[in-house]
């Protein structure tokens, strides 16, 4: 290969992905044609599968020495198996996208365009999704608080996938932050983005591994990691708690001098008890969520381990 050429590395995070595999790696191989003054490096990370994708992955390796294969320890969820594959990137941009091919891979000769005229981050964003209708609930439910609560004017179908200058990447890998969203993080450091909207396609093959408990904790380490609103929540609450119990107490007190009410039983109290409770128990989960991501920051533990690379 001519090594003047501009160097275009696609980033796959791999998980469970043995029936989309055989399909894929072709589908992004043929870039070539479309990108014919590039030079392809594909980056595959398998994130701790335990299927036959590591298997497959090696054999298209030895096929054709455009793809690397990097093997985690174990499954560090999608986030940390792309910062991993960022690692490894050499190109002078970079793109990102799963391996389950509902985002086209032939979008990329459209985002490349936008690159070349000096874009850093080109987005594709989702206009709409071949999805159940309770997934797009979800998702457009989380992305309508993202952009309310964390990051303005956030894409409302969200994206993750997407393409990026070799500057970006250096600026995700300087950063070191783990229990993140990369996408969000990509987009929180402002540099100037074009975005490509496209219909997110219904999955063919296998069985999605982005279970609910996956979800709720993206959805957790959005809010804590880009806004203080779920803070801001909590001062609110204390407050408004605070006035209602107080007019609560005056109104009792009133009543109960003017003979209005009769003062009796504790169901009252108990109610009231339990209420309060309710909301310090809710206050403490947000805090310990703060409490808990300083503590893993502050270990200083790796967001990922490599087990082996084959490049």
């Amino acid at each position: 290969m001519n090594i003047d050429r501009t160097k275009f590395s696609i980033v796959v995070p791999i998980y469970f992905n043995e029936l989309n595999i055989p399909h894929t790696i072709p589908r992004l191989l043929k870039l070539q044609e479309l990108l014919l003054e590039f030079e392809l490096e594909f980056i595959f990370v398998d994130d701790g599968s335990k299927d036959n994708s590591l298997r497959l992955l090696l054999e298209a390796r030895e096929k054709d020495s455009r793809i690397k294969v990097i093997k985690l320890s174990k499954n560090f969820g999608s986030m940390s198996a792309i910062q991993a594959g960022l690692n490894y990137a050499t190109g002078d941009c970079v793109g990102i996208i799963a391996a389950d091919l509902q985002d086209p891979p032939e979008l990329f000769k459209e985002m490349i365009e936008h690159w070349k005229f000096g874009k850093k981050v080109v987005l594709a964003t989702r206009k709409d999704r071949e999805e159940p209708l309770s997934q797009k609930l979800f998702s457009n439910m989380y992305y309508y608080l993202l952009e309310k609560l964390a990051l303005k004017d956030y894409p409302k179908g969200g994206f993750d996938f997407l393409l990026i200058d070799k500057q970006v990447v250096h600026e995700v890998l300087h950063i070191k932050e783990k229990n993140t969203n990369v996408m969000s993080l990509i987009y929180w450091l402002g540099h100037e983005r074009e975005m490509v909207s496209y219909v997110r396609q219904e999955r063919k093959l296998g069985t999605s591994k982005w279970t609910l408990s996956k979800k709720v904790k993206l959805f957790v380490d959005s809010f804590v990691s880009f806004s203080y609103a779920p803070i801001r929540f909590m001062s609110a609450i204390g407050f408004v708690t605070a006035v209602l119990s107080f007019l609560y107490g005056v109104f009792i007190i009133i009543n109960a001098l003017v003979g209005l009410i009769e003062l009796q039983g504790w169901t009252t109290i108990i109610a009231l008890i339990t209420f309060l409770l309710g909301i310090i128990m809710i206050m403490l989960g947000i805090i310990g969520e703060y409490l808990w991501r300083i503590l893993d920051e502050s270990r200083e533990r790796p967001a990922y381990i490599v087990d082996e690379t084959y490049k």
